[in-house]
């Protein structure tokens, strides 16, 4: 037997006995018809597993390639969207590459199954540590709950699988989540965690003119401490603390949908800080399965631009040379599609790349050590009409 089949048979008992019980209570109308619709998905990518086997042949699961910008085309209302399957992974039980990642996913479908069943919510943590030796690691789990979302065709949020957050909040917001706990982002001298679970989200108050997303969080920490939530305009901060998670994009999403205000990024003036705008304004290839809850395609660039360093004369000390890894990520970023949408970020990419330098948001204390919140945003945002 090769190393990983026995978890897979044993995977397949597991799920023949769920899907006995789901006969069983095909007659309850109080069930909810989301859940039913997983519920099929599941059943369907099982009985296809019951069906090969019954026929002495391996099973075998086919999992579109979230990797591949083959399976995604650009829609600038939307951003980037997972539009084929024609790059997919092929998911062996007969080979021993494969076969540990298919009892994997199996196990995956069964915590699921039996959670949607259940009405109840688990961590990709918790469902890493009650098997521990099967993922390996906490990013195997990741990876694989986030296939099993692309594959089923199903929204992460509603599998009943809930991430650890990252990302922090603040500013005049107030929400209850969904155990009814009320939440209150007013402090200025402490942010709230963003919430693992962003679709249970209600009673959402604020008067904030504006989102303000900032890649970093020691950045986030100093405006925090300078109260500019406050001092300039009612606003919102949230921060994903550099590349962010999923539940801090669904959290600026939730906030746009709801409020209908201005949505700014406040990124270094690097080919990272680029990217990591482009993911909240149109998405990344590997969730643009989930592109419709997750992009916001109003996102406007606030700052730190290339031309501001020129602008602002930034001491050349406190400019650092693009390595050839960033070259690299700003030629990629240069043939991204939506690029030839935005003609003034061509130019702040062409000039980083003609002066072939970058800056922190935290060049700017060079010039003084409160010119970005007392200067330097002030005026953009007035400049923009926004104050």
């Amino acid at each position: 037997m090769e190393f990983g089949e026995a978890q897979f048979f044993t995977k397949i008992d597991e799920l023949r006995a769920y899907l006995l019980n789901k006969v069983v209570g095909l007659s309850d109308e109080d069930e909810e018809i989301s859940s039913r619709k997983i519920l099929d998905c599941i059943e369907n990518v099982i009985l296809q597993v019951v069906t090969s086997l019954s026929q002495d042949e391996a099973p075998v699961l086919v999992l579109p390639n979230r990797a591949s910008w083959d399976n995604v085309r650009f829609d600038s209302a939307i951003g980037l969207q997972m539009s084929s399957t024609r790059a997919a992974m092929t998911i062996r039980s007969s080979c021993p590459k494969s076969a540990t990642t298919f009892s994997q996913i199996l196990k995956i479908l069964s915590v699921i199954y039996t959670l949607v069943q259940s009405n109840s919510y688990a961590t990709k943590r918790d469902i890493y540590y009650n098997h521990p030796q099967l993922f390996g690691s906490q990013r195997t789990v990741d990876r694989i709950v986030d296939d099993v979302s692309c594959m089923l065709k199903v929204p992460r949020r509603s599998l009943r699988v809930l991430a650890t957050s990252k990302g922090l909040i603040s500013g005049d917001l107030c929400y209850t989540e969904e155990d009814g706990t009320r939440i209150d982002c007013h402090s200025n001298s402490a942010a709230v965690a963003v919430s693992s679970n962003i679709a249970g989200i209600r009673n959402v108050v604020s008067s904030a003119k504006f989102v303000l997303v900032v890649e970093k969080d020691a950045t986030f920490q100093r405006l925090l401490h300078d109260d500019f939530c406050t001092k300039i305009s009612p606003c919102i901060m949230i921060t994903g603390k550099g590349f962010p998670d999923v539940n801090s994009r669904l959290m600026v999403r939730k906030l746009w949908d709801v409020l209908h205000v201005p949505v700014f990024t406040l990124v270094d003036a690097d080919p990272h800080g680029i990217e990591i705008m482009c993911i909240y304004k149109y998405g990344s290839v590997a969730m643009s399965f989930e592109a419709h809850s997750l992009t916001i395609p109003s996102v406007m660039w606030l700052g730190i631009l290339p031309s501001d360093l020129q602008r602002l004369q930034v001491p050349r000390d406190a400019l650092i040379p693009l390595s050839k890894r960033d070259e690299n990520k700003l030629n990629s970023l240069l043939k991204r599609p939506y690029v030839a949408e935005q003609p003034e970020w061509l130019k702040e990419m062409e000039l980083m790349q003609k002066n072939k330098h970058k800056a922190e948001i935290q060049s700017l204390a060079a010039i003084g050590p409160d010119f970005l919140t007392s200067i330097y945003l002030p005026n953009k945002l007035r400049y923009g009409g926004w104050l």
